[in-house]
């Protein structure tokens, strides 16, 4: 990205923000709320959205995304996994080391909780073989303990991560760049 800047109605949203993602770079996008930093994710995974600036996306790069909704999930876990191209195997196992219990297999998932739900999401995301992961606000109902298991994971991989969270002792642990939105329309 170079001198990128969201606009909305024709008026960029904030100040231009330049950065490259390399292999095994961990990008926090932090600002206030409704600054943009979820368009910029949404940018990067080729949503039409107006910007100023130049954005290069490497040809064939794999892109596993995690949104901050959980709305659209539904079904069974087995069909989930299985509509999503995962192993279910891998998968499963992922949600029982993220705390959830065997006994939850057997609940579709638009009647899990919101908490249990972002654990589907992000274990969905870790099964999934890609080049690069794309976050939006991943922690949103995750409790402590399945938070510091992410991160150990994300540690552990050396995963490429781009991801917006509001979490700052995540971003410490995590990050290795932090790109900070500011509002164009006030001083630094």
């Amino acid at each position: 990205m170079n001198n990128l800047q969201i606009k909305y109605n024709n008026k960029a949203i904030f100040n231009p923000i330049s950065f490259e993602v390399n292999n095994e770079d961990r990008i926090a996008i932090v600002g206030k709320n409704g600054i943009g930093k979820s368009s910029v994710l949404k940018l990067i995974l080729g949503k039409e959205i107006e910007y100023n600036g130049e954005i290069k996306i490497a040809n064939d790069i794999k892109i596993s995304y995690v949104s901050q909704s959980t709305d659209h999930l539904k079904g069974s876990l087995k069909d989930f996994a299985c509509k999503s191209e995962i192993n279910e195997s891998i998968f499963k196992a992922m949600l029982v080391k993220m705390g959830l219990g065997k006994d939850d297999f057997d609940t579709n998932i638009e009647n899990m909780s919101e908490g249990q739900k972002k654990k589907v999401l992000i274990a969905k995301s870790i099964s999934e073989q890609a080049n690069i992961y794309i976050w939006d606000e991943p922690l949103n109902y995750i409790d402590i303990l399945t938070r510091e298991q992410i991160e150990d994971a994300i540690l552990k991989y050396k995963s490429t991560l781009i991801f917006v969270e509001h979490d700052e002792t995540f971003i410490e642990k995590v990050a290795t760049k932090v790109i900070t939105l500011r509002n164009s329309l006030t001083k630094n």
